[in-house]
């Protein structure tokens, strides 16, 4: 069944939506659960006891609820997409309104999940496109609410492209490794020579860690490409946000976002844009 195009697409947007919707919790509890460790550590560090929590927070417990009302989410309003439609936006309990991010989410992820099926079809390379692209949104909404890349994302997702490319899945392991090793030295050298210029920081150590796992999965080939395009969409949409939202100059915008968009591009487009800019010269 799954050779036929149209039922793996199928198959694998259903599975989008349902990972989008798990991603919705991982969006909004990862950064809250790094938050509690830190806070234990520096209690640890200064030699206190660690503070209280009132509540065992992970990805699995304690079930979703309304955050305004503490209503919790049952089964049947946790279904993708079609929940949000039923309840028409609001808590069944109070009434409050749904953000309409999580529907969006969703669908993000199912529509992503069913173009990765069908361009790369039921193969490893498909099944770590899906992967791939889970987690580039993860950290995309993670960082624009927090100006934070979870190591606990990044770092798994480096370490699983070399593992995937060691039987060529997107490219041979040679130029993965180089991929991983020039996305991060590449950062880390604007951010150093930003730093040392102005004495400000420019960027974050996460972004040095997404750009690597970025090569890792696709090669080093694919670096200037991403770079190139996170540039443009970054600056457009800075652009956009001081012309239209009244996003202060001095305010600082997260480059992740910009980064995993243009991974994005370069896992469908890459190598099509690449061999067309060339051919240009």
């Amino acid at each position: 069944m799954l050779t036929d195009p149209a039922w793996l697409v199928a198959v694998a947007s259903v599975l989008g939506l349902a990972v989008g919707s798990f991603l919705n919790v991982v969006i909004h509890r990862l950064p809250k659960m790094m938050e509690r460790g830190w806070m234990a550590e520096c209690a640890e560090l200064r030699g206190e006891e660690a503070p209280p929590q009132h509540d065992k927070l992970s990805l699995a417990t304690p079930r979703s609820r309304c955050p305004h009302c503490g209503h919790g989410i049952t089964a049947m309003e946790n279904v993708p997409l079609l929940s949000y439609l039923f309840l028409r936006g609001r808590c069944s309990a109070c009434r409050a309104p749904i953000g309409l991010r999580y529907p969006m989410v969703e669908a993000l992820v199912g529509v992503l999940s069913g173009y990765a099926a069908w361009r790369f079809g039921a193969t490893w390379a498909g099944l770590g496109a899906m992967v791939f692209l889970w987690c580039m949104v993860a950290l995309t909404f993670i960082d624009f609410d927090t100006q934070l890349l979870p190591d606990s994302i990044t770092l798994p997702l480096l370490w699983a492209g070399l593992l995937l490319n060691l039987g060529g899945g997107f490219t041979d392991i040679r130029s993965a490794v180089i991929g991983a090793a020039a996305g991060y030295l590449s950062l880390w050298s604007v951010y150093w020579g930003f730093k040392l210029a102005t004495g400000k920081e420019g960027m974050g150590y996460g972004d040095f860690k997404l750009l690597a796992a970025i090569g890792a999965w696709l090669g080093w080939q694919m670096l200037p490409l991403t770079i190139l395009a996170s540039s443009i969409v970054g600056a457009a949409v800075g652009i956009a946000l001081i012309a239209f939202a009244r996003h202060g100059r001095n305010i600082p915008i997260p480059f992740g976002p910009y980064l995993a968009a243009a991974g994005v591009i370069a896992l469908f487009w890459g190598k099509p844009l690449t061999e067309h800019y060339l051919g240009l010269y």
